[in-house]
């Protein structure tokens, strides 16, 4: 489990292609690094990775031929940053949301604002996902918890939505450097998720 808290960005410093298989190396911080072993679990983005091999502050992961499709981590180039978050234990605040690290589907960046003191960020995503995005609810965004701002569902085909991002969270994550047309990992709320299907079943179960 996680909470979608990123506790920082993490470097991709290699990366081994195979036939629909990748596996990527980032280095972590030693702040990052304090207990951890292979088979631990570490969300890249958001979506929930295993370790696999640890050298040094060296780590690799593998990542599937399903992950690659999902997400956005097969777009990744050496030298680039992922936000990491290590599980959650049990006992842990959570300051974010539940998340599972499964990634639902990708959102592209339609728009990016910044003033001063705020940033927001506008995504487009398919409208069949649309059922799941409300005003105020919560919503995971390359592993980062945060509450959607405002919805518009206007459109046939796509629907987009936005979120603002104070300074902290523009310090710690990647989230600050994307830019229009970048594909974007979302979580929805899994208890989001389990309602909006249920209540779905149901009134189909009525007609």
């Amino acid at each position: 489990m996680f909470t979608g808290i990123v506790q920082g960005t993490a470097p991709v410093i290699d990366i081994i292609e195979k036939d629909n298989f990748r596996t990527h190396i980032i280095e972590l911080d030693d702040a990052l690094l304090e207990g951890i072993e292979c088979g631990a679990s570490v969300a890249h983005n958001g979506c929930c990775l295993t370790v696999t091999r640890i050298d040094g502050n060296q780590l690799a992961f593998d990542l599937m031929q399903e992950t690659l499709k999902v997400t956005n981590l097969g777009e990744l180039a050496i030298g680039d940053r992922v936000n990491i978050e290590r599980a959650a234990r049990f006992g842990d605040e959570i300051g974010g949301h539940q998340m599972s690290g499964h990634i639902l589907f990708t959102a592209r960046v339609k728009d990016v604002l910044k003033t001063e003191n705020n940033c927001q960020i506008e995504f487009q995503i398919p409208a069949r996902y649309g059922r799941y995005i409300f005003s105020k609810g919560f919503i995971g965004i390359n592993g980062i918890s945060l509450t959607i701002g405002d919805v518009d569902k206007s459109h046939n085909d796509v629907h987009s939505f936005n979120v603002n991002l104070i300074p902290e969270t523009l310090q710690r994550t990647n989230i600050g450097s994307r830019k229009s047309g970048d594909r974007i990992n979302i979580e929805i709320d899994p208890q989001t998720q389990a309602i909006v299907e249920t209540v779905e079943r149901i009134m189909a179960d009525r007609t």
